[in-house]
């Protein structure tokens, strides 16, 4: 260890003789230092005008251009400069020959000289909790993990590109080389995640391998066991390969043999990290106060009811005017929205299926005018680079799954063990897949009844299977309409109590919303016996007709006041403005 201690002693000595690392501290601190300024300009501007500054901590230190979060844009122009002398001046000055003939291992050679570049990565991070000290002290209550949980990541970010410049640095006696090729990995790094997405394993395996927005989970206050794992398997693996380097320089070895051994660790460490990829052995902790990464305890809840297997099989029509959503290229994408689900149920699965059938897709019909089903789908799949062969036809995806109820859109089927199901959709606004909310109501369709909406009709009241201005379609069965009643876990039906004489027990919320004739006396009765039995009544109306509907209800003992909640002994009794 001493060895090592006195290896990183002169690398610092040697780093700070020379103007490099100085520079760059100061261009860190001062990028830093007015991204951290602008912050606080922007919090302040905002306060003077009147809005309220809410998430202080993530405003001025974590958001897209926080004094934290921002400086990851720019490591990676740092890191190259201070790594590509680590190893290539001591070729260049031949001071390797007497590392060689001295009693020193290659990996004390290696260890020392990367720890002088972890002792300057400590010293970048303590720079930005200068920033975080100053927050603490200005604003109330900060969120001191979720700010720890950030620098972390900036450290391990440094520290993985430090063991990729090492090992550059490690290949050649020029310096500028050693920077270029530094960025050059990175660089592939990069990009890699992009590369083989439409082959399965493949796409497992560089998507693993991209560093990519490894950093930002972090800076999100959340660290998972893949991200993390992922930065120190980086960190182990460049090393290692440095390492091996010089031992093939100071013991002469055949070529075969030392591409055996660095193949061997580059495998070793992608079965690792394949393996750290999968659901169920991964672990997170949510830094945020809040628990801004982690579903609502109510979604928890859900989520532990849900035993035995659980799959979502994607249905994807490629006539479909959003069948691009659900393509290959996009699965990792896609397991990114149920990723905080699957934290609570690892087994669940992802499938999806490729249909073509009838859809409503005016694009189709001006792309392809003239053109049969068969053939747009031809044109599709040369696009695509598909073979039809391996798209199921119409009378194939019947007999699997009855898609008519979604109008054959683009649309998934959640389904249990045990046979139940439930549809999840995307949607017409901007957002377009389901968040948190959508989701967990389809779950909670499998685990609990789902409340009955009746909505009574016969009075002239508006009417949920109507789309004008006045109905209530679009509220209650609009399925493409993220808020929709059918969306958010409730199911509906209209009620005509005229053939009646109770309301169906499987009711549970009934819905008398702008009557505009009398009721029935045995209408009444039947209502007052709903509400006898302690069960829920929503009377909707316009304010303008408040008089109206009063005169209509009174009868029933109730009076409808616009805005006004009322609960009673007897039942809940709400009466809105929509």
């Amino acid at each position: 260890m001493k060895t090592i201690l006195k290896i990183t002693k002169n690398e610092l000595s040697t780093l700070f003789y020379s103007p490099i690392a100085w520079l760059i501290l100061i261009i860190f601190t001062f990028q830093s230092g007015m991204a951290y300024a602008e912050a606080w300009a922007d919090a302040l501007r905002s306060q003077a005008l009147g809005y309220t500054v809410y998430g202080a901590t993530e405003r001025l230190l974590l958001g897209w251009s926080g004094a934290i979060s921002s400086m990851q844009e720019h490591l990676y122009l740092y890191i190259p400069l201070l790594t590509m002398g680590l190893m290539s001046q001591e070729y260049n000055r031949g001071s390797i020959k007497l590392l060689y003939s001295s009693p020193v291992t290659n990996k004390q050679i290696i260890f020392g000289k990367y720890l002088s570049m972890i002792i300057y990565a400590l010293i970048l991070v303590a720079i930005l909790f200068i920033y975080y000290a100053f927050t603490a002290f200005t604003i109330k209550a900060i969120d001191t993990p979720f700010v720890m949980t950030a620098l972390l990541g900036i450290f391990l970010m440094i520290c993985a590109y430090a063991a990729i410049g090492l090992f550059m640095s490690s290949l050649t006696s020029y310096q500028v080389v050693a920077a270029v090729g530094t960025l050059a990995i990175l660089a592939s790094l990069n990009y890699i995640g992009n590369v083989g997405q439409d082959i399965s394993f493949v796409r497992d395996i560089t998507y693993w391998l991209s560093i990519s927005g490894r950093a930002d989970t972090f800076f999100n206050g959340l660290i998972g066991s893949e991200d993390l794992l992922y930065f120190l398997l980086v960190i182990a693996l460049f090393i290692t390969l440095s390492i091996i380097r010089l031992q093939s320089e100071r013991t002469k070895r055949s070529v075969p043999q030392n591409s055996l051994r660095y193949g061997g660790v580059i495998l070793m460490t992608l079965v690792i990290g394949y393996l750290s990829a999968r659901p169920v052995l991964r672990w997170y902790y949510d830094a945020t106060e809040m628990k801004d990464n982690t579903l609502t305890q109510k979604s928890i809840d859900v989520m532990k009811k849900l035993d035995g297997p659980l799959t979502i099989t994607t249905y994807i029509n490629m006539l479909d005017e959003d069948y691009f959503r659900g393509m290959p290229r996009y699965y990792n994408e896609d397991f990114e929205r149920f990723e905080k689900f699957v934290r609570f149920k690892p087994e669940m699965k992802l499938k999806y299926v490729y249909y073509y059938d009838k859809v409503q897709n005016s694009s189709l019909d001006r792309r392809y005018p003239g053109l049969s089903d068969e053939e747009r789908l031809a044109k599709i799949c040369e696009v695509e680079e598909w073979d039809v062969k391996d798209i199921l036809t119409p009378e194939e995806i019947h007999k699997i799954e009855d898609l008519s109820g979604e109008y054959n859109k683009f649309a998934r089927v959640i389904e249990r063990g045990n046979g139940q199901k439930s549809i999840l959709r995307i949607y017409d606004d901007n957002m377009r897949h389901p968040s948190e909310t959508e989701i967990t109501a389809a779950f909670k369709r499998m685990v609990i009844k789902s409340p009955m909406v009746a909505f009574l009709e016969g009075h002239g009241e508006r009417s949920i299977n109507g789309a004008g201005d006045r109905d209530y379609y679009a509220f209650s069965r609009y399925k493409a309409f993220r808020n929709s009643l059918v969306n958010q876990g409730f199911d509906n039906m209209t009620l005509c109590l005229d053939s009646l004489d109770r309301i169906p027990e499987n009711v549970d919320i009934l819905v008398i919303s702008d009557v505009r004739t009398p009721l029935s006396e045995k209408e009444q009765v039947i209502i007052e016996n709903y509400i006898a039995q302690g069960r829920n009544l929503l009377i909707a109306g316009e304010p303008r007709r408040q008089e109206q509907m009063n005169a209509i209800i009174a009868p029933l003992g109730l009076a409808f006041l616009p805005g006004l909640l009322v609960q009673e002994s007897k039942g809940d009794f709400y009466k809105l403005n929509p």
